[in-house]
This record gives C-alpha cells, sequence and structure tokens, in this order.
C-alpha cells in the first residue's frame, strides 16, 4: 500500500496523530474498532461525523487512501460529498457572503474524542492548536471553487460561535444533499482514493459493533493553506492596543 499510493506524492507520515500508527509503517494510520495490544481501539469511532482530513492542522490532505481489510457483514459504508457542486448550487450573493469568510478547524471536535486516552488528547491538541482556513478555496489544479466546511469548525473569524451557528449548520446539510454524494458499500481488499481538496466524507457506523472493520489509511501530503488562529488573535490584540494608545 505505501509503494503504491506513495507514487501519487509524498506520503503524510501522521504526526499530526502519531497515536494511532500502524507500529512498523508510520505513514499508515490504522482505523478500526479491532483491539489493539489488547486494548480497546481508540479509533472505532474515527470519521463518524463529515468531514475532510487533517483540516485542523496547517496542510490538510492532498488526497487519501483507505483500504479494507475486514469488514461487518452488513454496513460500515463510506459516505463522499461533492465540495464543487456544494459550492455551485449556491445563490451568488450567499457565494459573496462566504467568500469574505475565514474558519476556525480544532482537532478537539473530532467526535469521540473524549472517548480515547485523555493523555494522547491532550498531546494531539498541543501538536494541533485551532487553524484558519477560507471558507471558500479554489482548487489548485482545476481551478474550480468548492466549498471548505465540515463538523469540525468552531466558528468564523471575527464572529461568535453563536452567531456562526446557523450558517455552519446549514452549510454542513446543504454540502451533503443527496444529490452531491456517492456511498461506497466496502468490500474485502478495496482501496478507494479521493481528492480531500474538494469533498467530505463520514464513516456511518451503522453495523454490529461485535464484528470488525479494519481499514488501513494513507494521505499525501497537502499545501500549507492556512495559519494559525493564536497568531491571528495576538496581533488583534495588538493591534486594539496600538489603537487606544493612540486614541
Amino acid at each position: 500500500m505505501i509503494e503504491f499510493t506513495s507514487s501519487f506524492g509524498s506520503l503524510d507520515p501522521n504526526d499530526a496523530a502519531p497515536y494511532y500508527r500502524d507500529p512498523t509503517h508510520k505513514e499508515i494510520l490504522i482505523v478500526t474498532n479491532k483491539p489493539l495490544d489488547g486494548k480497546p481501539s481508540e479509533t472505532a469511532t474515527a470519521g463518524t461525523s463529515w468531514h475532510s482530513d487533517r483540516t485542523y492542522t496547517l496542510r490538510p490532505t492532498k488526497a487519501s487512501f483507505l483500504l479494507c481489510k475486514e469488514k461487518p457483514s452488513v454496513g460500515g459504508d463510506t459516505i463522499f460529498s461533492n465540495m464543487y457542486k456544494a459550492y455551485e448550487t449556491l445563490s451568488r450573493p450567499f457565494q459573496e457572503f462566504l467568500d469574505k469568510l475565514e474558519a476556525i478547524h480544532d482537532v478537539s471536535l473530532i467526535k469521540g474524542l473524549d472517548k480515547r486516552d485523555p493523555e494522547k488528547v491532550a498531546a494531539m491538541k498541543k501538536l494541533n492548536p485551532p487553524v484558519i482556513h477560507k471558507v471558500i478555496q479554489t482548487h489548485p489544479e482545476t481551478g474550480r471553487k468548492c466549498l471548505f466546511v465540515g463538523q469540525r469548525i468552531r466558528s468564523f473569524v471575527g464572529m461568535t460561535e453563536a452567531e456562526s451557528a446557523p450558517i455552519l449548520s446549514f452549510l454542513n446539510q446543504h454540502a451533503v444533499s443527496l444529490e452531491f454524494t456517492y456511498r461506497h458499500n466496502w468490500s474485502l481488499n478495496d482501496l478507494m482514493m479521493w481528492d480531500n481538496r474538494c469533498t467530505m466524507h463520514i464513516a456511518v457506523p451503522n453495523y454490529d459493533k461485535s464484528q470488525i472493520r479494519y481499514m488501513l489509511r494513507t494521505a499525501l501530503l497537502g499545501e500549507e493553506i492556512g495559519r494559525r488562529f493564536e497568531e491571528t488573535a495576538k496581533a488583534e490584540v495588538s493591534m486594539e492596543k496600538e489603537l487606544a494608545a493612540v486614541s
């Protein structure tokens, strides 16, 4: 898997989530409900909310690869959503409004994170402080605009969480409209590949948890497109102080 997927570009060593890597191959992330080293897996609920991979980092994933090694008899599908279509079907005034917005992506919003080892979670949060990305992205290869949202966004820059919530709710519901989605029913040894820059996906947890779902994931490192939220916050505080001193 490493040899094949690395032919498309530089693989992510998974430094943003080092605790869930394959013990002998750091490029492979293990996503499973299968016990590991005699302990319950901490990635059993990984990916069970709509997201694009690693948006909580400065370099969101360029492309992702998921290999199915074990699967439940029924369920455990993955659904993908076309974020080009999600953007293109919005009204022009709303597109123009969103084009000015930036969103704060927060690793602490990963679903199920509260059920993982607290020390690992604390370390992940330290490794991945909140970052800012534009809500509308222009794909660097196709030149098409796409919506860049998901359920790991805290709020929009300059707006309160209360102000942001209804807009985020609408965008996340709109983005996963049935006509924009593809649902993949896994077969053993299927390898799915997708462009993470213009899609979202979700692992559907609709299967008997006594049955094993065991997936291996590799990913291509993306370009650095974000900036740290804390740096922006510090700059705003500094500017406010300067304005107060002048006034």
